[in-house]
C-alpha cells in the first residue's frame, strides 16, 4: 500500500479517537509530499532523515517530528504493515524549552499606546481592534486562536459573561468579565457594529476593515511591529522573542502575584484558575506560572510567615 494512503488511514484513525490532531496532521501530509507517491515499504532511511532535519540548526520542531513519526510506524508495525521503521535511532539533545516572556504592568501600557500607531484611514478600525484585542487577552487569560474566534453573540455584555466554544480540549466554558473589560468591550462593539455583519449576531467580534474575522497570521505579523514600537525585547542573543501568547502567561503569572499580596489561600484558588484558563488540570496551569523576581519574594515571605508561626507553636 502508498504511503500516501496509510497516513491518510491513520489520520482519520486517530481523529476518530476524538483528538484534533491538527499539527501532527500536518507533519505527516508534509512527510507524504516530501517521500513522493512510494510504497510505504520502498521509504528510504536517509530520506526520513532529511525530512526531520530540514535546514538550519536542531530546534524542538525537530523532536516534534521525530515524536509524530515514531508514533506513525509504531501505529504500522503493530498492524504487520512493516517489518521495521526507517528513523533514525538516536537522537540529538533537544534545545533547553522556550521562557515564557513576563510583561510588566509598565511592558503592558506601552503595548497598549503603541496600538495608536496603527491608525491608519485606509483601516480605520485597526489601532482600536489591537488595543481592545490585548486588553481581552491580559484580562481574561484567553488563548490568542480563541479571542479570535470570538462572534458577536458570544459576547455577553449585560451579563459579563464570553462564551468560549470548542476550544483547545473541545470544551465550551464561560469566562466572567469585570466591569472595565466591559466597557471597553461595549466602545469597542459600537464602531465595530458600523462594520459589515456578514453573518449577523454569529459575525467576528474582531474583525478587519472588510468586516471579516482577524485571522491569526495577521495577528502574528502586527504583533512584533506593537512590540518594537513599544521597545518590549530580549536580549539580542535570545532565540525567542516576546509572543503575543506570553500574555496569556503574564495573566496567570499575575493572579497568583496578586493572591500573595492579598494573603489568600493560594493552594485552594489554583483549580479556580485552572478552570478559569481551560485547562484539564492543575498541572497544565503551573507550566504557565513562571517564576518572577516578585513573585518568588511574595512566595518566600509567605513561607517565612508560615515557619515562624511552626517555631511558635513548638515553644
Amino acid at each position: 500500500m502508498k504511503l500516501h494512503q496509510h497516513v491518510t488511514d491513520y489520520i482519520a484513525f486517530k481523529q476518530a479517537l476524538g483528538s484534533r490532531f491538527q499539527t501532527e496532521t500536518q507533519i505527516l501530509k508534509a512527510f507524504s509530499r516530501a517521500m513522493g507517491d512510494v510504497d510505504i515499504t520502498q521509504v528510504k532511511p536517509t530520506s526520513v532523515q532529511a525530512f526531520i532535519a530540514g535546514k538550519g540548526a536542531v530546534t524542538s520542531f525537530w523532536h516534534q517530528k521525530f515524536a509524530v513519526l515514531t508514533r506513525f510506524y509504531r501505529f504500522l508495525m503493530i498492524r504487520n504493515y512493516i517489518d521495521s521503521s526507517p528513523l533514525p535511532k538516536t537522537a540529538p539533545k533537544c534545545p533547553e524549552p522556550m521562557k515564557p516572556y513576563i510583561y510588566t504592568l509598565k511592558d503592558l501600557r506601552k503595548l497598549l499606546a503603541a496600538t495608536n500607531r496603527l491608525q491608519s484611514p485606509w483601516s480605520p478600525l485597526r489601532a482600536c481592534t489591537f488595543h481592545t484585542l490585548i486588553l481581552t487577552l491580559y484580562s481574561t487569560g484567553l488563548r490568542i486562536g480563541e479571542a479570535l474566534s470570538l462572534t458577536l453573540a458570544d459576547v455577553n455584555l449585560p451579563e459579563s459573561l464570553i462564551m468560549v466554544r470548542t476550544s483547545k480540549f473541545f470544551k465550551t466554558r464561560l469566562v466572567p468579565i469585570g466591569p472595565r473589560l466591559c466597557d471597553r468591550l461595549r466602545a469597542y462593539v459600537q464602531r465595530r457594529r458600523k462594520l459589515p455583519c456578514l453573518q449577523g449576531e454569529d459575525s467576528a467580534f474582531f474583525v478587519t476593515r472588510s468586516g471579516n474575522a482577524l485571522t491569526y497570521d495577521q495577528a502574528r505579523k502586527i504583533f512584533p511591529i506593537l512590540r518594537n514600537l513599544a521597545g518590549i525585547h530580549r536580549e539580542k542573543a535570545a532565540r525567542y522573542q516576546p509572543r503575543v501568547h506570553d500574555i496569556r502567561h503574564t495573566m496567570a503569572v499575575h493572579r497568583l502575584l496578586s493572591w500573595y499580596r492579598e494573603g489568600a489561600d493560594v493552594q485552594r484558588l489554583l483549580p479556580q484558575l485552572s478552570t478559569y484558563l481551560g485547562h484539564r488540570d492543575i498541572a497544565a496551569t503551573q507550566r504557565y506560572l513562571t517564576i518572577i523576581p516578585e513573585l518568588q519574594n511574595q512566595a518566600s515571605h509567605r513561607f517565612e510567615h508560615y515557619a515562624m508561626q511552626e517555631v511558635e507553636n513548638e515553644n
